[in-house]
């Protein structure tokens, strides 16, 4: 059962109960009606047609809620964002991120890439026995990959969209360009470097979806 209200389609949903009254709702997915068993389609229908005002209404209210809820990634796991104005930054409770507004997120991760990064960098490099440079850090977006090596400018770059995905995966990719100061390729060579230092690389692989 379907109705068009104000040049918008709702899917109809109704739960009969023993109740005396009949009640509305409106969710995403449609309007939701509660009536008594023994109620006929046409009063349902009327009783709808009769709230066509209140309806539009409800319904802008989903639509703003729906507007302050979006999904939101980090060290991979993804998190609801829930606006308030309360909130004086950000806070984590469970699978929703609490937020003042949209815009601090982008700053948020920025300093999150910042901070995490060089940390995971620091504790990655430590694990090679060889003897490698300490590497200076850019962090960026890039398109097409997920890490980049300049070894003779003893750099490597790190996508910042890895702030998305786990430590797991954010120290493989440093592992990789860490390695690429051992090997300037992706020769046998190189892959038992990267090997050496994460075994278990290939499932960091295929979570980025690297071929």
């Amino acid at each position: 059962m379907q109705i068009e209200i104000d040049g918008k389609i709702y899917d109809i949903y109704i739960t009969r109960k023993n109740n005396k009254n009949m009640y509305l709702r409106v969710k995403e997915d449609g309007i939701y009606i509660t009536c008594n068993y023994l109620t006929p389609k046409m009063l349902i229908k009327s009783f709808i047609e009769n709230n066509k005002d209140n309806i539009v209404k409800m319904n802008e209210r989903v639509e703003k809620r729906k507007e302050k809820m979006i999904d939101f990634y980090y060290l991979g796991k993804k998190y609801d964002v829930i606006v308030l104005n309360t909130i004086k930054k950000i806070e984590f409770v469970d699978d929703k991120v609490f937020v003042h507004n949209k815009t601090y997120l982008k700053t948020f991760l920025k300093n999150e890439c910042t901070r995490i990064f060089n940390e995971r960098v620091k504790i990655c490099y430590n694990l090679f026995e060889e003897d490698i440079p300490y590497p200076k850090v850019n962090i960026g977006k890039m398109t097409r990959k997920w890490g980049y090596c300049n070894k003779r400018g003893k750099l490597i770059k790190l996508n910042s969209d890895l702030i998305k995905y786990s430590l797991n995966e954010i120290d493989y990719v440093i592992i990789h360009e860490l390695c690429h100061f051992l090997e300037f390729n992706h020769s046998r060579n190189f892959w038992n470097y990267v090997k050496k230092y994460k075994p278990d690389y290939k499932l960091a692989q295929k979570v980025l979806k690297e071929e």
